[in-house]
């Protein structure tokens, strides 16, 4: 294996680099403080072929590979993890669902407007009561002639409010029956469908997380992905490459704890002298070191794979489990390097910690990583 950026790679890193010194930076307090969901921003990184990272060239995205996509995931997320959240939910969730089991007429519609974030996406799966529990989900969707009438609510959905096209898991079949939910393409603005509560978060606050609504909504038979039956299914598949995004994340964020925590190790100085002179300190920073080479390399390992169109169910649970483990860890590590400025929010190390959390959470928390990869392994 290749262990050096490739160009492409350090392309994306450069131009992310440069652009967010001057459009994430200056405001992430003011977006972390007051909960903004700074949409602006990802029409801008729709612009610079972020937001369709893997949609192929022909569909009016970037045509890159997991590489790419997890430099560009990880590199964003060194800024802010909430604008990497966002971005990685867009392409991976939503973009990559209708890539992967649309017909070609619903990716010509959607994916070149996704590609460029001329439309945000959202992706609904999660309801109020089946977490980790997705086969007893209770929306559900009834057949009326030619289309079908959804009723329920999901939650925790990102850019449940302001995304303009959401793919959405129904019930169509028993409760239980992986073979009993349907996925579809579901537009804003049609009539019963509506954005609701919006979550007030530990972290990951410019992130947008809600409710979506759905009441007596008519979505046409046209606008289901794959066949009748399928959505659980497919979701599972996406969720394998979604929990690769999340490792990504959680790189971003072990990344700049960790950068961050070595640069104020040799500025910071007790007793006469810097304080990463003391075993305590450096005996830290070895540890944090480890663990992220440790994290990045499971991840770029599942990339490879999924470039390769193997399958990658346990090598992705590998890597998001480790990796998002490990951005707790290390975040949590340098807030006490930092001391008490570390509890403040003077310093990047705070933010880093409580975006650290979700990682261990969204997409299949650790738990059920275990569960994945204890079923993999015992094969």
């Amino acid at each position: 294996m290749n262990f050096e950026l490739n160009e492409n790679q350090a392309m994306i890193a450069k131009m992310i680099q440069d652009f967010g010194a001057k459009e994430i930076t200056p405001f992430r307090k003011e977006w972390d403080d007051k909960q903004i969901f700074p949409l602006e921003l990802f029409k801008k990184l729709g612009h610079l072929g972020l937001m369709g990272v893997l949609v192929p060239t022909e569909y009016g995205g970037s045509g890159f590979g997991y590489f790419e996509y997890v430099t560009a995931i990880a590199e964003l997320s060194k800024l802010d993890p909430s604008v990497g959240l966002s971005m990685a939910a867009h392409n991976s969730l939503c973009t990559n669902h209708i890539l992967m089991f649309g017909n070609e007429s619903q990716k010509q519609k959607y994916i070149p407007k996704l590609a460029t974030c001329e439309l945000l996406g959202a992706w609904g799966l999660t309801e109020p009561n089946t977490g980790s529990d997705a086969g007893n989900m209770r929306t559900v969707a009834v057949k009326d002639g030619d289309h079908y009438i959804i009723n329920g609510a999901k939650n925790f959905i990102t850019h449940g409010i302001s995304g303009d096209v959401a793919v959405v898991i129904a019930r169509t079949g028993e409760i239980g029956d992986s073979h009993g939910m349907t996925a579809f393409v579901v537009e804003k603005g049609t009539p019963g469908f509506k954005g609701g509560r919006k979550e007030d978060k530990l972290g990951m606050r410019a992130s947008e997380t809600s409710e979506m609504i759905f009441e007596d909504c008519r979505v046409h038979e046209s606008q289901i992905l794959g066949e009748v039956g399928d959505g659980f299914i497919q979701s599972m598949k996406v969720l394998d490459g979604g929990r690769i995004s999340i490792a990504a994340l959680s790189l971003g964020i072990a990344e700049g704890a960790l950068e961050a925590s070595i640069q104020y190790s040799k500025e910071r100085h007790q007793f006469n002298k810097p304080i990463n002179s003391f075993q305590g300190i450096s005996f830290k920073l070895a540890d944090m070191a480890t663990q992220v080479e440790a994290a990045k390399l499971l991840i770029y390992k599942a990339a490879a794979l999924k470039n390769k169109g193997q399958k990658v169910t346990l090598e992705g649970a590998q890597a998001k489990y480790y990796a998002s483990e490990v951005a707790v860890s290390v975040s949590n590590e340098a807030v006490q390097i930092f001391g008490g400025y570390g509890f403040t929010k003077d310093y990047p190390v705070e933010k880093y910690y409580r975006d650290s959390k979700l990682c261990t959470i969204g997409e299949g928390t650790s738990e059920i990583q275990k569960i994945v990869i204890a079923r993999e392994v015992l094969k």
